[in-house]
């Protein structure tokens, strides 16, 4: 048992690659929903439905294959292979739109690395799950998951039970389903199904129309320094702080870092309690600090981290972060905000504001007067360039 948890008696959803996790040769394929069951029975998960959606290129799997996993109630999914691991992450996505927590998600892949481990990641510190991972080779060790438990896939299949329960001809459940991604079809019956995939539609279907292979990070796309929500708007706040990454700029007043931060809290509605300390032991303080809270986090590497990822999927934390340089690529961490150091600071105007009048007008006629030289030199550019080309076009024309 994991503990006492909403999500050991809610819905579990299975995304499967049949291609980096076969079923072994010579095994029964209808053993398969059982297995993964009695795995999660183990663990205390006793009364929860599964749902299992395989994915592959289904011309390639034996029809007494499909009939077994169909007889169970396991969905088939038609795609090619190098489209699997995306059309698998799009589903995923969705079916978290319309399944909110407390829920269960267990993926059947070898190739949960990379963009798919990010995605899901921060997807994880918005609405967090129950996550498991099975795989046929060596997992990654550099994954950013905060996952339950690991499973090889032979392993689990290795699960002892009674003689798997079949689903009655014409009973299929809703999602025992045979799905064709790139036609947008699908049917009950194996025998549709396989007149289908041998037809001439569909194989320019596939050809031409097949889903797409790059994987689309939902997150990318999501916008930054959001409204502080109901939930946080007046909930405790922690700042961590990394002087060395983010420093004082030199003649700035250290009195007026705290207002500073303060204020940038208020303008997106935040009003809790705001505590801030140098970085030193953030499991401590996330031990007696159970969300809801707000942490901010100001460093160039804290962002980055595993750990730091692995700690707010699993305390479900708003993160806000501050950095003095701009990175190149989006952090780890899910953030509903974030700043450059001086920007939140307010160093530039600062800065400006005790400036001599007469040097800011000397600076503003420097600028102005460099601009004007820079455009006449490109106009001249432009002259020589159009003289310098006539002659070779009239003997072109000649």
């Amino acid at each position: 048992m994991l503990g006492n948890d909403a999500a050991e008696t809610s819905k579990i959803e299975v995304w499967w690659d049949m291609k980096d996790c076969p079923i072994p040769e010579g095994y029964d394929a209808r053993p398969v929903r059982p297995s993964i069951e009695r795995a999660f029975n183990k663990l205390g998960y006793s009364t929860c439905p599964v749902s299992i959606t395989a994915y592959g290129d289904q011309n390639q799997t034996p029809c007494h294959v499909l009939r077994g996993l169909s007889s169970t109630g396991v969905a088939v999914v038609h795609t090619i292979s190098e489209s699997t691991r995306s059309v698998m992450h799009r589903d995923m996505v969705e079916w978290r739109g319309q399944n909110p927590p407390p829920a269960t998600i267990l993926i059947i892949s070898d190739q949960v690395e990379g963009d798919f481990s990010w995605d899901l990641a921060r997807l994880q510190q918005r609405t967090r799950y129950h996550l498991f991972l099975a795989y046929s080779s060596k997992p990654c060790n550099d994954l950013f998951l905060l996952r339950y438990a690991n499973w090889r896939w032979e392993k689990l299949l290795e699960e002892e039970g009674g003689t798997p329960p079949l689903v009655a001809t014409g009973g299929l459940s809703s999602a025992a389903v045979f799905y064709c991604k790139s036609c947008n079809f699908n049917c009950q019956s194996l025998k549709t199904v396989r007149k289908h995939l041998s037809s001439y539609k569909h194989g320019l279907e596939d050809a031409i129309n097949s889903p797409d292979s790059r994987l689309l990070c939902v997150t990318k796309t999501w916008a930054k320094n959001y409204p502080a929500t109901p939930e946080h708007a007046t909930a405790k706040m922690h700042v961590l702080w990394d002087m060395n990454d983010s420093p004082i700029p030199e003649g700035y007043d250290a009195c007026r870092v705290r207002p500073s931060i303060e204020r940038a809290f208020k303008e997106l509605g935040y009003t809790g309690v705001l505590h801030s300390r140098m970085i030193t032991n953030f499991e401590e303080w996330a031990e007696d600090n159970p969300a809801p809270a707000t942490v901010m986090i100001i460093s160039d590497r804290l962002g980055w981290r595993m750990s730091q990822s692995s700690l707010l999927q699993k305390s479900n934390y708003n993160c806000l972060l501050a950095y003095s340089v701009r990175p190149f690529v989006k952090p780890t961490l899910l953030t509903s905000a974030e700043w450059l150091w001086e920007s939140l600071l307010a160093v530039e105007v600062k800065w400006l504001l005790h400036l001599p009048v007469c040097f800011i007008a000397i600076c503003a006629t420097v600028i102005a007067k460099a601009w004007m030289i820079s455009r006449s030199i490109s106009q001249e550019k432009n002259i020589h360039m159009r003289y310098a080309s006539s002659p070779l076009s009239l003997s072109v024309n000649i």
